[in-house]
């Protein structure tokens, strides 16, 4: 077990309990689980271990307070407490060391640890007291700190209860730095800074309550704020994210070249290169409003092929299950249901309310699909949750969430809104298809803890209990509601953060799904004000698509400057990402006109258009296509490999379709060198070439009446560049 330094010397005034006036004062859950979490014993490391230590097994986080109170008081004859001598109890002769133990002294005999724990044992150790309250929430002040370099600042929590009654409780807190080398906090909760300016969270738990304190460390000079003051604004998004950057030091990056926003905003909305055409058109364009009018375009009904077929890749890693789990049938009819809804635009509150309500055939209806793959309801329960809700529940399925304050109820409770589905037919599914299996909403469905096996009362995370349901009436529906309400505290939040990962590269909570006090969003006002704005605009991702486009934030260049170089979290420049592998297959079979064979689909078929990842392709895989024996939700691998390196460099693939029949590459062979060039760059990058790069193309072409045809050396300079960071990047 890990020695803790002097908890040891807990001040006297420190300690208030709730009930003093009664006969039995300390509370097993308020008081002293707290102090045994607090000197380590619920820990993995110590008796909270699978097995327990040396006969002695706590539950992790005490997230099981019934058997913790069975263990302390009942277990091994009862020999761990002697209410009638509690000073020779064993739970308080071990922990302070009086008797040999393995975990070392615990705390002195004199602090208000032992104390506590003594009255508890001489008032007959109660597993209750009458009136007890629960916590209800925990508050820390203040709750953002900003440090100078290496400086120490204490913070104070607070704790409320049903009863509202509050309790000073940093004594009895777990304190966790999410970096400690930022800043480290001791556990006294007394935060010191580090050396580097920047931001993170020091994380809080008291019980089952869990918040977190944000810690600036701003530099040692921070910009005047007339210079945040004169930078262009072009709509909400800039103004919350200049007041962060003024607040940390940073200062945003220089506006992108209108090449790079056409490229970029193409590749984000449509997932494909702009034509030579569209190149041509909009860097010819000298409106002001030019970039607006891109955005309507690329969002308009004229691309809704394309921005379906691209949205609807990015949500099948999200949904699609493996066809050997479902079947072929289901999942191709799942995936043309997602390109639909796309190609219509629908709004996110209907369909997720039309894939959360779904019933009937898996060979006719495409979102059964996905209840045939979450078959248990708390399999979908904990799916949904993190696809919907930004939460990743599946730690509660066990034991308290360690890093939230989600418990086994949170999540059983959840589990119970899909506790009533029926099914009749075959539940595992043939090589091909099989038959269809059939799922319907039938009452009298329920879903019981695992533990005290209750039954579980529909209840989704952090709202009461949905205690007056129609019993016949499907508690899907009734969640389905519930989620797509404008108020709700977690859907718009986490589905607008999905958006906004996909245009920038990362999420303003990252990783997207997993949103809790302890992993905090890099700006969150800015992400509140977006999830407000995008409820309040029925839950149209094109309409927080066009704003994000339309933002100042969105349309800086990735070249960074002396106030943002480090910047890796706040968005101060555009981060480079690496093309997903179907949008950089797609590209390279455009440029080279030469269609890529992909097995189940016609001949002139896309990358982008594939319906299965068990449909084999070398170059998908090693550009990063998930696993397709991986259950849903998939994320993807977006960072760059020397596998990626060596196959563009060397696939034979890329050299037959660079070398294969090309009527483009014909065509610019009889061009002169300048325009073959200039259309070249235009078409792999949306630009013309720099004077340099056209030297260097131009020298390499001048050696083809001297040396070889013109077409091989138009392959090279088309080879090189495909090669290159330029085009393999989004940026």
């Amino acid at each position: 077990m890990k020695k803790l330094s002097p908890l040891l010397l807990i001040a006297s005034s420190g300690w208030t309990t709730l009930h003093a006036s009664s006969p039995a004062s300390i509370s097993f859950e308020n008081d002293v689980l707290p102090i045994m979490t607090r000197a380590g014993c619920m820990l993995g490391s110590c008796h909270a271990k699978a097995d327990g230590q040396n006969g002695f097994q706590l539950s992790i986080f005490s997230f099981d307070p019934d058997s913790d109170y069975r263990e302390i008081v009942y277990d091994a004859r009862g020999r761990r407490i002697f209410p009638s001598s509690p000073d020779h109890s064993l739970l308080l002769l071990k922990a302070t060391n009086a008797v040999p133990h393995e975990g070392e002294k615990r705390f002195e005999k004199d602090s208000e640890f032992y104390k506590v724990l003594r009255q508890w044992i001489a008032e007959g150790a109660p597993r209750r007291i009458p009136d007890e309250p629960e916590p209800t929430g925990i508050t820390i002040s203040p709750s953002e700190l900003s440090f100078k370099k290496n400086e120490t600042k204490p913070i104070k929590v607070t704790v409320s209860y049903s009863n509202g009654k509050t309790r000073d409780v940093t004594h009895l807190s777990e304190f966790t730095s999410n970096d400690a080398a930022f800043a480290k906090v001791d556990h006294d909760g007394k935060i010191t800074a580090g050396g580097v300016p920047g931001e993170n969270s020091v994380i809080v738990r008291y019980v089952d309550q869990v918040a977190a304190v944000r810690v600036v460390i701003p530099p040692d000079k921070l910009l005047p704020p007339e210079t945040y003051t004169k930078l262009p604004r072009n709509n909400r998004i800039d103004d919350l994210a200049y007041t962060r950057f003024q607040e940390l030091g940073l200062f945003p990056s220089a506006p992108c070249r209108d090449d790079e926003f056409l490229r970029r905003a193409t590749l984000d909305v449509l997932g494909r290169l702009p034509t030579i055409e569209e190149s041509r058109a909009f860097l010819a364009d000298t409106s002001p409003d030019k970039r607006a009018k891109l955005a309507d375009r690329l969002l308009s009904p004229a691309h809704r092929f394309d921005y379906a077929d691209f949205w609807a890749t990015k949500w099948g890693d999200l949904l699609r299950p493996n066809t050997q789990r479902v079947g072929v049938k289901p999942v191709y009819l799942l995936d043309q249901w997602i390109r639909e809804k796309f190609r219509d635009n629908m709004t996110w509150d209907a369909f997720v309310t039309e894939l959360l309500t779904a019933s009937g055939s898996t060979h006719e209806y495409g979102p059964v699909a996905v209840i045939r793959d979450k078959r248990e309801a708390a399999d979908m329960a904990e799916f949904i949750a993190q696809l919907f809700l930004g939460v990743r529940l599946n730690c509660a399925k066990c034991h308290h969430h360690p890093s939230e304050k989600w418990s086994q109820d949170d999540y059983y409770s959840m589990a119970a809104f899909f506790g009533s589905m029926k099914q009749k037919g075959q539940g595992i599914s043939a090589p091909i298809s099989g038959e269809p299996e059939y799922w319907w909403f039938e009452p009298g469905g329920k879903v019981t803890h695992p533990v005290s096996e209750a039954v579980m009362t529909p209840k989704p995370p952090d709202t009461p209990a949905f205690t007056e349901m129609d019993p016949t009436a499907d508690p899907r529906a009734v969640f389905a509601t519930w989620l797509t309400t404008k108020e709700n505290p977690f859907f718009a939040r986490a589905m607008v953060n999905r958006i906004w990962a996909e245009m920038f590269g990362k999420g303003l909570v990252d990783p997207v799904d997993d949103f809790r006090d302890s992993n905090p969003p890099a700006n969150a006002p800015l992400l509140e004000w977006l999830a407000k704005d995008f409820a309040e605009h029925g839950f149209d991702q094109k309409h927080t698509i066009r704003l994000i486009l339309n933002s100042r934030l969105y349309q800086q260049s990735s070249e960074p400057n002396e106030h943002n170089i480090g910047d890796k979290r706040n968005f101060s420049r555009s981060y480079r990402r690496r093309l997903p592998g179907e949008v950089l297959l797609d590209s390279i079979s455009l440029i080279t006109a030469q269609p890529e064979k992909l097995t189940g689909l016609p001949a002139d078929a896309r990358a982008m258009q594939q319906w299965n990842h068990l449909l084999p392709s070398d170059f998908l895989d090693a550009f990063g296509r998930p696993d397709s024996s991986a259950a849903p939700p998939c994320e993807r691998e977006t960072g760059g490999s020397v596998v990626q390196a060596l196959h563009l460099m060397n696939s034979d693939s890329l050299q037959k379709k660079l070398s294969g029949k090309s009527p483009w590459l014909d065509e610019l062979g009889k061009k002169p060198a300048s325009e073959a060039i200039d259309e070249i760059y235009l078409r792999l990058f949306s630009r013309l070439p720099a004077e340099n790069e056209k030297q260097i193309g131009s020298a390499h072409l001048a050696t083809a009446v001297a040396v070889a045809p013109v077409r091989p050396l138009l392959e090279d300079l088309v080879w090189s560049l495909l090669n290159s960071a330029e085009f393999v990047l989004n940026h």
